[in-house]
């Protein structure tokens, strides 16, 4: 049974072939969610599986009480002065390691799995299944002899219920059996803590309901209650299943609890589920729900080339990409299913947490890294957002690290002996202390100055002035005085930054020289260009955010002081910008991180109009990385940056590779190409990571649209490829903007519309040719004859440029 074409199939992944990865097939899952509970549904016509997750579901983490080893500083500062960097590098981490110190990160693991079994009696045939974006609906189709079967699913964000419903079409009737079930990991493991968790599982049914717990390893206990309602036919309790005969349809409603006790939630999840059943149906709960999703999904809109109203599966467009290149059907397809991902893994609800590497689909019991990854994961996949209208989800983040504050404050008084805040790399709920306990995670200090810039970026998109004095500028305030204590003057009068860390490479002339891999980067070194590169964004961000919040005058004059004192980007032979600002560290180029290119992206300190001589040595620094040694994540960042150069074929270069190197039939991306193809880093494990979905998000919209506190550039880097195109409803830090063009006919339109007073300049694409211009108050710039300096008041006519 084929999916008929709609007005709307753009929004839709088709695929003509079940999950079928061996082993593992949650991977190739289709997933639902509510930001709070996740759903994912693979299998078979005759066995069919609905795995469940929950937000606040973790365990196996434990903590340590910090030991205080603040005094390795000196040590690690003296050997550095001595040129004994690889000796230093450890002495932090062996400091911990000497005081038995073994904090372990926690892990989201699945709560259970709705299990199902349907006969079958004839060989199936015209098998597909859809993932209704704009809905978040999961539907199986096919048909067995001459009956028509449907399954489809979604997770309420009205009623927090995952709702699922089996039918038959015509005289066509469902049959078989259901039930909740320990989710067969492919990765059980005979440890103890896993045999523990097994052992603690309690499945029943009774009448139309089934019920499953276990017992989570900090004591507390999480399951589900399924409520069965048939339309016709029969329904029997047997075991700790449900059978069900001739039914026209079935409507299954399940809701999940955790941090509870199973004998209380039990009955309360049951009579919410009988209430929630009376008078309603599969229908009428979709509605309700669509009120809530729908505005989300569709809050900005992108078409390109018209191949968006074709109904191509996924292994179609899978096929064309891998020849060569995404067709803009897919490129277009991966910007709003990482929209989509976004919005149904993570929520505005304080129950909501950040978007993690496996949104709410992961399947292991020990994912491989499942935590929150703040030295570039956790960012990527909040860069989209704001222009693309998902803002109000964002809070999500700040909660959770505003949650850790206590930890981050011991952090620097007891690893640096320093105020303010320190933020490991890798943090999970409740454990924000180290816990990776080697140099290159350990030793790098970054991580509150990279978070600090998407408080402001929230900021500067809401105009929330209570936001800035209560939330963003204490946080920025806390990660910059890390830095006051932290910073010693070099013998030139500029800061000397040590130890620092560019994640997560080794400078060429401290690598084997047997071309062996390191067991660990030696990444320890001085001013490291990420680092000076975030602590300058900081500073200014703190002196233009304590400038609105009326804060104290001289504490900004200190500030501008320290701006003075940082040190200059610093060019290598090849006249690239060089990764380490100190001439002892050479570059190293097959490398995945592109940290040293902060100052272009995700920053924006460096740009074509403020330093064209710079800017030119980022490019050479981005050209020069090896595309062998690039993950699913990096490549999806190098297409950014090369949006931000301006340079839209090679950034669309990148989502090429991406696409044909780290994408799963379900189009979830990949950490690596396990394959040996030769295009990423090697690893066999190639794990799950939705980064590169959010990714693929950012660089598409850094392609159309970049926005800066004072430029807004439209179309800076339009692919050759896309002649056509037409997005809407995409966000400036005050406003909205709708941009048309075909490059076949020279045609070029675009909208500005202010939500607050604006004033900016407006950079046009330099094809656009003479405009006219309507609206606002808009006058020339010297920056150049397609700039325009854009003034537009609240609520006034909007601002349109059109060839």
């Amino acid at each position: 049974m084929r999916e008929p074409k709609d007005n709307r199939s753009a929004d839709k992944l088709l695929m003509n072939y079940p999950a079928s990865w061996w082993r593992n097939m949650w991977r190739e899952a289709l997933p639902s969610g509510n930001g709070v509970i996740g759903a994912s549904i693979f299998g078979g016509v005759q066995e069919e599986t609905v795995l469940l997750n929950h937000a606040r579901l973790w365990h196996w983490g434990s903590r340590d009480e910090l030991p205080d080893v603040s005094g390795t500083l000196v040590q690690t500062r003296r050997l550095m002065d001595e040129e004994r960097y690889a000796e230093a590098s450890w002495q932090l981490a062996n400091a911990l390691k000497e005081r038995g110190y073994g904090t372990k990160l926690a892990s989201r693991f699945p709560l259970a799995a709705i299990w199902l079994a349907m006969p079958c009696g004839s060989a199936f045939r015209g098998y597909s299944r859809t993932l209704a974006m704009d809905s978040g609906e999961v539907t199986v189709g096919w048909m067995d002899g001459s009956s028509e079967y449907r399954r489809r699913l979604f997770v309420s964000r009205a009623d927090d219920t995952v709702v699922y419903e089996l039918g038959g079409y015509g005289e066509a009737r469902v049959s078989g059996e259901l039930g909740l079930v320990l989710h067969p990991s492919d990765r059980w493991a005979d440890t103890p803590e896993f045999k523990e968790l097994e052992q603690s599982i309690e499945t029943s049914a009774a009448g139309a309901y089934a019920w499953f717990a276990g017992t989570n390893d900090d004591g507390t206990d999480y399951g589900a209650v399924m409520h069965v309602i048939p339309e016709g036919g029969c329904i029997e309790a047997e075991g700790d299943v449900i059978r069900f005969e001739g039914a026209r349809r079935l409507l299954v409603l399940v809701k999940l609890f955790v941090l509870g006790e199973r004998t209380k939630d039990w009955e309360q999840l049951k009579k919410k589920l009988a209430e929630l059943a009376v008078g309603t149906s599969y229908e009428i709960l979709l509605e309700r729900h669509l009120v809530l999703h729908r505005p989300l999904y569709r809050s900005a809109s992108l078409k390109l080339d018209d191949a968006d109203d074709d109904l191509l599966s996924n292994e179609r467009l899978l096929l064309d990409a891998y020849e060569g290149e995404a067709p803009p059907a897919l490129v277009r397809k991966m910007w709003a299913y990482g929209r989509y991902l976004f919005l149904s893994g993570t929520a505005a609800a304080e129950e909501a947490e950040p978007f993690g590497l496996y949104g709410l689909w992961g399947g292991d019991y020990r994912l491989v890294w499942s935590h929150n990854m703040a030295n570039e994961n956790i960012q990527m996949m909040y860069w989209h957002a704001h222009v693309g209208g998902l803002g109000e989800l964002v809070p999500s983040l700040f909660r959770y690290y505003e949650g850790l504050m206590d930890d981050f404050r011991e952090n620097a008084s007891k690893l640096y002996g320093c105020s303010g805040i320190y933020i490991p790399a890798g943090t999970t709920t409740g454990i924000g202390v180290p816990n990776q306990i080697v140099p290159v995670i350990l030793n790098w200090i970054g991580a509150a100055g990279w978070l600090a810039r998407h408080y402001y970026e929230h900021f500067r998109f809401t105009g929330n002035i209570q936001f800035l004095r209560e939330t963003a500028l204490p946080f920025m305030l806390e990660a910059l005085r890390f830095y006051e204590d932290f910073l010693v003057a070099g013998e030139d009068g500029f800061y000397k930054m040590y130890p620092s860390v560019s994640p997560e490479n080794t400078p060429l002339n401290f690598m084997p020289s047997d071309g062996k891999q390191l067991a660990h980067p030696m990444p320890t070194a001085i001013n490291a260009t990420m680092d000076i590169a975030i602590l300058k964004e900081l500073l200014q961000h703190v002196i233009e955010a304590n400038r609105m919040a009326g804060g104290d005058p001289e504490a900004e004059r200190e500030w501008s002081r320290m701006l003075t004192r940082l040190p200059a980007y610093r060019l290598n032979k090849d006249g690239a910008v060089s990764e380490w600002i100190h001439p002892a560290f050479e570059d190293r180029y097959a490398h995945r991180h592109l940290s040293h290119l902060y100052p272009v992206f995700p920053g924006q300190e460096v740009t074509k109009e403020s330093d064209p001589s710079l800017f030119g040595a980022f490019e050479t620094a981005v050209q020069r990385r090896e595309i062998g040694a690039q993950s699913g994540w990096s490549l999806a960042h190098m297409a950014a940056i090369y949006a931000r150069l301006g340079d839209g074929d090679s950034s669309l270069d990148c989502l090429d590779i991406l696409a044909r190197s780290s994408l799963m039939p379900n189009l979830f991306t990949l950490h690596n190409d396990w394959r040996g193809m030769g295009v990423s880093m090697q690893m066999p494990a190639a794990p799950v990571q939705l980064d590169a979905n959010m990714g693929w998000v950012n660089a598409v919209q850094e392609q159309l649209l970049q926005v800066s506190a004072d430029l807004i550039k439209l179309l800076p880097a339009l692919p050759g490829r896309w002649k056509r195109g037409h997005l809407a409803d995409w966000r400036f830090h005050t406003g909205k903007v709708a941009l048309h063009w075909n490059r076949d006919t020279g045609s070029f339109k675009a909208v500005l519309t202010a939500d607050r007073d604006t004033d900016t300049i407006v950079k046009l694409p330099d094809w656009a040719g003479a405009c006219t211009i309507t609206g606002g108050d808009v006058q020339s710039s010297p920056l150049g004859p397609t700039y325009f300096t854009v003034r537009m008041k609240s609520g006034a006519l909007p601002v349109v440029f059109e060839s």
